[in-house]
């Protein structure tokens, strides 16, 4: 290892020189309380920034044992110093020097949600942090003076600031790490309690705008409150015994007017399968961690999905034990959702009707008269939703407002009135005895077989033109290989860093598509190995920039991409 001041000498030796002497930097630098390891040097000032590793041992970073001793603990802490880190990299950078990224010293962004990353890792031995460095550059020549500055002025600034236990803020660190270990044990005891989620009392559930996921402040916010029949309460490591609106496993409608918090606290939900930073107001609002939102999906393209239980003897004799289209419908689409979600394990359903096709979700009495079932091929989801529960033990919760014809099968009704929730049960039963629904059941005695489906690995193939490209566009989006996979209607993606894991796990997961290995368990093989090795497993080796992911989500990715393949 070299002494900091040999990479002082070595940039001010290439100072003015062409952009690729910037090689002679890589390597590692002893800076006395932490080791910099240049890994990767970028290829000119307009490409990719390089990539730094800087390492603090513990002896000398010094977190208590207790901020990371068991895994909930330690993803909080590294989620915190992350946080730290970006924001005093936001602070001391003097804007740009040069081309293209000059400048730049960047760690991975956090949003509302806890996610584990690989921007910061922690263990007995180091404190890591995996950053962007815009090597500096005026055109293509070097700027090594304004590169010293970064490196011996600005960086060692935000790491003496984010990396050691004793230059933080220590109640607000404990509250993050406790935050996040609440949230876990919480979402762990949903099921032994027999509940699908939960929603404390005095959490803030709406946010700012559809694009601004920060906790709404100004006006009127209303805390939440749970109504009495549905309130439970529960033990916690660190905020102890704490109380809130426990939704039962089994079938719950959400109903009310518009604009009185039904898709609100539906969002809240889909969401909760992800921990929540301190102040978020979400922070103890948990979803069974096998929630998947579904809704209608126009024009996405489906491969041998079994969609029988909800659709069969569509015109011209198409096979829908293994439905195939590039172009699908509303109802068509929402079938695969359930059923490819079914496929990799989903426990709960949840379901908006605002977003659902119209008629997979209903068929009434009058028009199941002017148009026979012989001539009508959708088991609208009312007729299988109990099915479900009853044969898979999946759950659903469902905002409606449009149909009282659910009222039969609910097992729970929730009324939102001015953001307040009510159990309205009772008198949905009640409603439901006096009005008896003349509308026959169409969803015969079983929801039916779920069938697994072979991915073949050569319909998964990132290469164009001989290279790997595999890349995320915001959120919502991968480019693999030749094609764009389209994530626009995966809506419990958050953060782009997942959306780039998930690019290079579908990668990966071909090493498991031996033409044997069904869907899940190639998800299942994958996850396994992130869960031993990490996120590193996946893709290149010290990237900052992956979060963790679901397996419903790199399924669905799966899904989408328009060169897969199964066999059945």
């Amino acid at each position: 290892m070299r002494d900091s001041e040999e990479l002082r000498r070595t940039l001010r030796r290439i100072d003015g020189r062409g952009y690729k002497a910037y090689k002679d930097i890589e390597g590692q630098y002893d800076f006395g309380s932490y080791v910099l390891w240049v890994e990767h040097v970028q290829g000119d000032p307009f490409a990719a920034p390089s990539n730094v590793i800087v390492r603090v041992p513990q002896e000398k970073a010094r977190f208590p044992r207790d901020t990371f001793s068991n895994r909930s603990r330690e993803i909080g802490l590294r989620d915190y110093l992350t946080r730290r880190f970006h924001d005093l990299a936001e602070r001391v950078r003097e804007g740009k020097r040069g081309s293209g990224k000059s400048g730049l010293i960047a760690i991975d962004r956090p949003h509302q949600e806890i996610l584990e990353r690989t921007s910061v890792l922690v263990d007995e031995r180091w404190v890591e942090a995996r950053i962007a460095v815009g090597l500096p550059a005026y055109g293509r020549s070097i700027a090594g003076r304004e590169a010293e500055e970064m490196f011996f002025r600005e960086l060692p600034h935000i790491v003496a600031g984010s990396l050691f236990f004793d230059s933080l803020d220590r109640g607000a660190l404990y509250r993050h790490v406790e935050t996040n270990e609440d949230a876990d044990c919480l979402r762990g005891k949903l099921r032994e309690m027999g509940l699908a989620a939960f929603l404390a009392d005095g959490a803030v559930l709406p946010r700012r705008s559809g694009v601004d996921p920060r906790p709404l402040t100004a006006g009127r916010v209303i805390p939440f409150k749970s109504p009495p029949s549905l309130r439970v309460e529960v033990e916690l490591p660190n905020r102890g015994r704490v109380s809130g609106m426990g939704i039962p496993a089994g079938i719950t409608l959400i109903v009310g007017g518009g604009y009185h918090g039904k898709s609100t606290v539906l969002n809240a939900l889909e969401l909760g399968v992800y921990n929540h930073i301190p102040g978020d107001g979400r922070e103890l609002v948990v979803a069974d961690p096998g929630a998947v939102k579904i809704r209608a999906e126009d024009g996405r393209r489906i491969e041998k999905v079994d969609i029988s239980p909800f659709i069969r003897g569509l015109p011209f004799g198409q096979d829908t034990t293994a439905f195939c289209t590039d172009n699908a419908s509303g109802s068509t689409s929402q079938a695969a959702n359930i059923i490819e979600a079914l496929e990799v394990g989903a426990t709960l359903l949840l379901i908006d009707e605002d977003t659902s096709a119209t008629n997979f979700m209903i068929r009434d009495e009058r028009m199941q008269k002017l148009v026979p079932k012989e001539f009508e091929p959708i088991t609208p989801f009312i007729d299988k939703a109990d099915q479900l529960f009853r044969d898979y033990g999946v759950s659903v919760i469902l905002v409606i407002g449009g149909s009282g014809d659910y009222f039969d099968i609910a097992h729970h009704v929730i009324c939102m009135v001015n953001y307040e929730p009510r159990d309205v049960t009772e008198r949905a039963r009640a409603i439901a005895a006096d009005h008896v629904a003349r509308r026959v059941a169409e969803g015969g005695e079983t929801f039916g077989t779920l069938k697994h489906r072979v991915p073949l690995a050569r319909s998964v193939d990132p290469q164009r033109r001989g290279k790997t490209k595999i890349r995320a566009r915001g959120v919502r989006a991968i480019e693999f290989g030749g094609e764009t996979i389209d994530l626009s209607s995966v809506e419990q993606l958050v953060d782009e860093s997942q959306t780039r894991a998930i690019g290079h796990a579908l990668h990966y997961a071909t090493r498991y598509m031996d033409g044997k290995a069904t869907l899940r368990e190639v998800v299942e093989r994958v996850m396994g190995d992130v869960g031993m090795k990490g996120l590193d497993v996946i893709g290149p080796p010290n990237r900052g920039d992956y979060a963790a992911f679901r397996a419903f989500e790199l399924a669905a990715a799966m899904n989408r991409l328009r060169t897969f393949t199964v066999k059945t």
